[in-house]
């Protein structure tokens, strides 16, 4: 009975011993739970740094690629500007170079980020450009439109740097032309830049587009004066000034019936330039004037005709004897009459 005793009290003290020695090596939850975190944060960092070790090839072969096609990018854009028409500055080819430039740019780009990330696809990327580009282009309209029809002009040409135009309100000589506007010098001396989408656009006269323009004026002459003698006296006059080209020959046409002249119509060919066209007018001006009043033809200039009736001439009232054609009724017709005898008979207008 004692052994069992102490046999138990034995077991017992053993199994407390051991609780305690259980409790006192029981490890802290919060220090396993930091050094679980650090563990997996220094795994992830390794793992990135692994990462980009294996990339490196990749980046390097990205970064040559790139090198390549921006070296061949240059050497397009360097062509573009030598086989373009006209010099090597020209405007057409800085536009097509420079676009020729971007599009190989943006095509390098595209095959290093390929390179580096292989599950990057062309669809995607151009899928987030389409995305991006419709909004682009909602906010840029304005922008676009301009750059396109530049483009066109620079392509199609129709005028060139140097060239006289006339768009809407505005004349003068063309200084520049860019992607986005056109640069003109007016005559006075003022640059006005007018959006090239305005200019594709609206009409545009080309004033210099060809080697010759022609010029006209009217002169009138008096009705009494002999119509043929004048037209071969005016293109007489007209041939012999400076400037004026033989071919096409200069003419002169009767023109118009006006109120107080008979107009002819001078006109002849000339270099296009405004300054010769302006230097060139005052002289045909003045020579046609001076050869017609040197041979006695009248340059009438308008003239009003006023009539007075009823006046001190009995005839003053009689209507069968007035020059303008009044119509005289069969019956009826008013006696002539005068201001005196109207002033005896009390100032009645009646017959």
């Amino acid at each position: 009975m004692q052994a069992d005793t102490l046999l138990q009290g034995q077991i017992v003290t053993d199994t407390v011993i051991t609780a305690s020695d259980v409790e006192a090596v029981e490890p802290d939850t919060a220090s396993v739970s930091l050094e679980a975190a650090t563990g997996e944060a220094v795994g992830q960092v390794q793992t990135m740094i692994d990462g980009v070790f294996a990339a490196l090839p990749r980046v390097a072969v990205a970064i040559a690629v790139f090198l390549l096609l921006w070296l061949v990018a240059t050497g397009v854009r360097s062509l573009i500007h030598r086989v373009t028409p006209g010099p090597k500055d020209s405007s057409i080819g800085i536009v097509l170079g420079r676009l020729a430039y971007a599009g190989l740019l943006l095509l390098a780009l595209f095959v290093a980020l390929t390179i580096i990330i292989p599950s990057l696809k062309f669809s995607a990327i151009f899928a987030a450009l389409g995305l991006g580009g419709v909004a682009i282009g909602f906010a840029f309209q304005d922008i676009f439109q301009n750059l396109l029809a530049g483009v066109l002009i620079l392509l199609r040409q129709p005028f060139r740097v140097g060239d006289e135009i006339i768009s809407g309100a505005y004349t003068g000589t063309v200084e520049a032309i860019e992607t986005r506007a056109t640069f003109i010098r007016t005559y006075d001396g003022k640059r006005v830049i007018i959006p090239n989408s305005q200019i594709y656009s609206d009409p545009v006269e080309v004033i210099t587009a060809y080697q010759m323009v022609r010029s006209q004026y009217d002169v009138g002459i008096g009705y009494g004066d002999d119509i043929d003698e004048a037209k071969r006296i005016a293109l007489k006059a007209l041939k012999a000034v400076e400037g004026v080209m033989e071919d096409p020959a200069p003419d002169v046409v009767t023109w118009d019936l006006a109120g107080s002249s008979v107009n002819l119509r001078v006109r002849w060919w000339s270099n296009p330039k405004r300054a010769n066209v302006v230097k060139l007018r005052g002289a045909v001006l003045r020579k046609v004037s001076q050869a017609l009043l040197a041979e006695g033809i009248d340059l009438p200039f308008p003239t009003q005709q006023i009539l007075w009736h009823d006046q001190t001439e009995a005839t003053d009232g009689d209507r069968t004897r007035q020059r303008e054609g009044w119509p005289v009724p069969k019956s009826g017709a008013p006696e002539p009459r005068t201001i005196a005898g109207q002033l005896a008979s009390g100032g009645k207008t009646g017959p």
